[in-house]
């Protein structure tokens, strides 16, 4: 059986020397920062070298056993279990979400929010390495709250970071309203201080025709089907002239019943991305309008649905706090600034709905070669591998070192503030996106 042709074969082998080269030429990370006394960084050394065999264990678990968005129950409960095993209470169903975690440790001060994803994605499991997302969270909570002198520390543990949006639930809930700094760091094929993020809206389709017979009587109906074809055909037609940074992309979900009978229904679904709110409110309204010109050429009914899962907002660097992320794993690991990242290989998150609510962080960590894309198989064989595990141990130390930094470092937290306000102070995702809903026609 012959297999489908991999596109640009040479393209990894290109993108791993560039990598190479470019990490020759990035001098060493430096910050005008002073961050945490080197005695508390040495504690927090320590107590994650304590908890080495537990954080292995439950990311191997986790990948063990994926589950899929707000239903990551299993995960939930062996978070919970681990962190209610070292002292320290675990509340699962926190902000009206049954998956989602809340443990707090620290009274008072500056408030940390150490943010932990756990969701899996059809079919390929943890593709996208949220295993090692949890495990490097709870193991940075869990030395923070042992070593914590100043301020406080929650552990967040977010549901459906897969096209479910439960951290906008847990924003809407109040969950990030008293947090001063959150952040976390997410498994890719490189290290990065910060990521880049695309906006995200989802857009669902239904075209209403009339039923007839496709042999006897085709005269006679108005086909649904061809109205969803005539959506995509638009859409593809669209791409060529859009920004090299946006993204869309779609799957019919529904194509009629059987061949001898007209569909009187028809339905797609497509996911619309860009760099920047102003070009992401651009794509959204050149999508609506072809979706809707669609039923005006075939004579159906258009019923369009946006964002029946929460939007995704471009995250919003802190570069005062990636500095002292990519300082404090330097001894582990070189880690580039985020502009290294190549655009075509820019996702969504809501983690940028985070960003830009409360200051924030966002690092990649590499588990697999350049060219080894998240969301496929073999990105998922990584994050189980042996450099999956390390990458938990060094993303929670740098987790715990930097939300050290901001607990001891009052001019660090003065200056991530400032750089957050200038960049335009909290936004909600109301007031960001501007645009209605749904609409029909």
């Amino acid at each position: 059986m012959s297999t489908p042709r991999q596109p640009y074969p040479g393209l990894r082998q290109r993108r791993q020397r560039e990598l190479a080269e470019e990490l020759a030429a990035t001098p060493a990370a430096t910050s005008p920062h002073t961050g945490a006394p080197a005695e508390t960084i040495g504690r927090l050394t320590d107590r994650l070298g304590e908890l080495r065999d537990d954080l292995t264990a439950l990311s191997l678990d986790l990948h063990a056993h994926p589950e899929l968005a707000y239903a990551e129950h299993h995960a939930a409960a062996a978070i919970a279990k681990l962190v209610r095993e070292h002292g320290i209470p675990a509340e699962v169903g926190a902000y009206g979400l049954p998956t989602a975690i809340r443990a707090v440790a620290g009274k008072g001060g500056p408030r940390i929010g150490v943010v932990a994803e756990y969701d899996a994605l059809p079919g390929i499991g943890h593709a996208c390495g949220h295993n090692i997302i949890a495990a490097s969270a709870v193991g940075a909570f869990l030395a923070l709250a042992h070593v914590l002198d100043e301020g406080t520390v929650e552990l967040i543990g977010t549901p459906a970071e897969e096209g479910g949006g439960g951290k906008q639930r847990i924003l809407d809930a109040g969950g990030f309203d008293e947090i001063d700094f959150a952040l976390m760091v997410h498994p890719g094929n490189i290290d990065v201080a910060g990521s880049r993020s695309l906006g995200f809206r989802q857009v669902a389709v239904t075209y209403r025709g009339l039923a007839a017979h496709s042999a006897t009587g085709p005269h006679w109906g108005v086909n649904a089907l061809d109205a969803v074809v005539t959506a995509y055909n638009g859409i593809s037609q669209l791409r060529q002239h859009i920004l090299p940074s946006d993204k869309v992309h779609g799957i019919i979900t529904d194509g009629g019943q059987a061949p001898n009978v007209v569909p009187e229904t028809a339905s797609a679904v497509f996911y619309v991305r860009s760099l920047a709110l102003d070009t992401l409110a651009d794509l959204h309204t050149r999508v609506d309008a072809i979706l809707h010109a669609a039923a005006s050429a075939t004579g159906t009914v258009a019923e369009v649905s946006w964002d029946n899962a929460p939007a995704y907002l471009p995250l919003r660097a802190n570069d005062v706090l990636e500095a002292r992320y990519a300082v404090n794993l330097a001894s582990r690991r070189k880690v580039l600034p985020a502009s290294a990242r190549p655009a075509d290989e820019v996702a969504s998150t809501d983690m940028g709905n985070v960003s830009v609510f409360v200051p924030s962080i966002h690092p990649i960590i590499a588990i697999a070669p350049r060219g080894v894309a998240n969301h496929t198989a073999e990105f998922a064989t990584h994050a189980a591998a042996e450099t999956g595990v390390t990458a938990v141990h060094d993303a929670a130390a740098g987790i715990a070192a930097t939300a050290a930094d901001f607990l001891s470092d009052e001019r660090l937290r003065a200056d991530a503030r400032a750089e957050f306000d200038r960049a335009g102070g909290r936004l909600r995702l109301a007031d960001a996106l501007g645009t209605p809903k749904g609409s029909a026609g």
